[in-house]
This record gives structure tokens, C-alpha cells and sequence, in this order.
């Protein structure tokens, strides 16, 4: 019981200097951008949607590098499970009803759709090949160019808010402070993943439980919080459109670069179990979240089904229903 409650200790610890650490890199990259001119919608894209993600892909990197890479696939499939049912859920049930520009869903969406099936084919097979990784970070990269070609879209980030960042930060001169932070939050990055893999190794064989298993329910969960923060201030801004946006963002990038970077490292396994189970639950919240959103709203009684689904989907991974 108590090497249970020591791991269990490490695991919360390393899970949460993660997320801060994943949190300050991006506050930092974010100044840095904007002091080098970089425009700020750019900067929104490549570093502010993309830091929100960094615990899935760091941690996904790490559990490579100790050779535990099932938890690679548990961790993107559970990310986007919880980034669909649980933080749109959430957030569409705050805000009572999310309205939604139709430029949202004529730009993210198709992509959001398109990777979750690019990547449930691939994944049809049962393996996954470094030339499929390449082809998924490619298809990455053309997500990024082709919302760079939308900048006019302003999704309440506001151009002239980012704008006057800019000149703010250009105005503090060198960004001394925020190049010593990046540094550090990237080791405190590096050091925190590995002892979150490390306690979820562990505890898989302390309770006998399949580190797959821990990855698509716990550790999904715990790396979708900045998702859930972020989702939970946008609809207290009344940006609930922004919430969304941000859901279809990270499974995106959860899908082509978390699955696609860790096997540029080595070979992944991927669980038959979460493969079966996991992936068919990502894809019906996929497809259920495109049908929702075509009368450009999420209603608080669509929110509320959202949980259910991932209430059940958390229970009869446990074997509770």
C-alpha cells in the first residue's frame, strides 16, 4: 500500500510540473515570437495551440525512450476521447450554448474529420510505420499551412489584442527572462515526462494493470487539463468558440504529430485491447461532433450527452458497466 501511495505521489507530482512546465514554455515562446515579429495569429497557431499539447507528446516521447510505447496510442486515443466528450461537454454545458461561425467548420473541421480517419486506417493494420509517421507530420504541416492562409479568420483572439502585445513586447526590449524560462521549463519538460511514464510503469505492475490501460483513461486525462482550462476560461470570456476550436486543434495535432514524432524514436506497440475499444470510441465522437456542429451550435442537452459518453467510456475500460 505504500509503495502504491509513493507512485501514486511521483505520478501526480511529475503529471502536474508537466502541464505548469508545458504552460511557462508556451507563455515564453509566445513572447519570444512576438519580440522576433513573428505575426500574431502565427504565433497562435504554431506555439499557443501547439503548447497545449505538449504533455501528450512529451510524455508520448518519454514512453518511447523507456520502452513502454503502448502508451503512445493510449494516450492519443484517451486525449481525444476526453477532448471531444468530456471538454466540449463541459465547456458547451458553462456556456449554456455555443454558437459557431461556419468559418470554423469549413476550415478545422474537414481536417479534425480527416485525421482521425488518416489515422484510423492506418491503424487498421495493426502496426504503424515510420513512412505512415512522416506521411501524418506532413499532413501536420499542411493543417498549419492551410489555417496560415485563413488569417483573416479571427476567432476572438483579436488582431489588434495581438497586435498591441507585440508592440509591448518589443517595447521590454530583449526577452532575457523568457529565453531563461524556456530553457528551464524544457528541462523541468523532459524530467517531469519521464517520471510520469516512470509512476505509470509502476503502478501498471503494482495493480496488474495494463499500462495502456492507465494511459487512455488517467494519464488522457491529466494532459487534457490544459485543454480543459483553456476551454473553461474562453466560455467564461463568452469564446466558446474558441473552446471548440481549441478541442479540434489538439486532436489534430494529438493524432498526426503525437502518433507520428514518437516513431521517428522506435517502434510502436499498439495494444489490441485500446485498438478495438479506443479507437472505435475516438471515431464515433469524431463523426457524432461533425453532425453536431452543422447547425452551428452545441446546445448544454448535447453537452450533457457528451458526458454520458465518456462516463461511459472510462467505466467499461475499468470493467464497471
Amino acid at each position: 500500500m505504500l509503495e502504491i501511495s509513493i507512485w501514486l505521489g511521483i505520478f501526480i507530482v511529475s503529471l502536474f510540473l508537466l502541464i505548469k512546465a508545458s504552460d511557462i514554455f508556451t507563455d515564453s515562446a509566445e513572447k519570444i515570437g512576438l519580440f522576433l515579429g513573428f505575426p500574431p495569429f502565427v504565433v497562435g497557431v504554431a506555439i499557443v495551440a501547439i503548447g497545449t499539447s505538449l504533455p501528450e507528446l512529451m510524455s508520448s516521447i518519454s514512453a518511447v525512450f523507456q520502452g513502454s510505447s503502448e502508451i503512445v496510442f493510449g494516450n492519443v486515443i484517451g486525449s481525444n476521447v476526453a477532448n471531444i466528450f468530456l471538454i466540449v461537454g463541459i465547456a458547451s454545458i458553462l456556456a449554456n450554448r455555443i454558437q459557431l461561425k461556419y468559418e470554423i467548420a469549413s476550415v478545422d473541421l474537414p481536417l479534425f474529420v480527416g485525421s482521425a480517419f488518416l489515422l484510423t486506417l492506418m491503424l487498421l493494420t495493426e502496426g504503424f510505420s515510420i513512412g505512415e509517421a512522416l506521411l501524418c507530420i506532413l499532413a501536420y504541416f499542411v493543417y498549419l499551412m492551410y489555417t496560415m492562409n485563413h488569417a483573416d479568420l479571427d476567432f476572438g483572439l483579436g488582431k489588434e489584442e495581438g497586435s498591441n502585445s507585440q508592440i509591448e513586447t518589443s517595447i521590454e526590449g530583449f526577452p532575457v527572462r523568457s529565453i531563461i524560462f524556456l530553457v528551464l521549463s524544457t528541462v523541468a519538460i523532459y524530467l517531469s515526462a519521464k517520471y510520469t511514464v516512470r509512476s505509470i510503469v509502476m503502478l501498471s505492475e503494482i495493480l496488474d494493470i495494463g499500462k495502456d490501460v492507465i494511459a487512455v483513461s488517467v494519464l488522457a486525462f491529466g494532459t487534457s487539463l490544459p485543454e480543459l482550462m483553456v476551454s473553461i476560461v474562453c466560455v467564461r470570456k463568452g469564446k466558446g468558440e474558441m473552446a471548440v476550436g481549441n478541442v479540434l486543434g489538439s486532436n489534430i495535432f494529438n493524432s498526426l504529430v503525437v502518433m507520428g514524432v514518437p516513431r521517428l524514436f522506435g517502434n510502436l506497440v499498439i495494444p489490441t485491447t485500446t485498438l478495438n475499444e479506443g479507437l472505435l470510441e475516438m471515431m464515433f465522437g469524431t463523426i457524432l461532433m461533425f453532425f453536431v456542429v452543422q447547425d452551428k451550435q452545441i446546445t448544454r442537452w448535447e453537452g450533457y450527452l457528451f458526458l454520458i459518453f465518456y462516463t461511459w467510456f472510462i467505466a467499461q475500460i475499468f470493467y464497471l458497466v
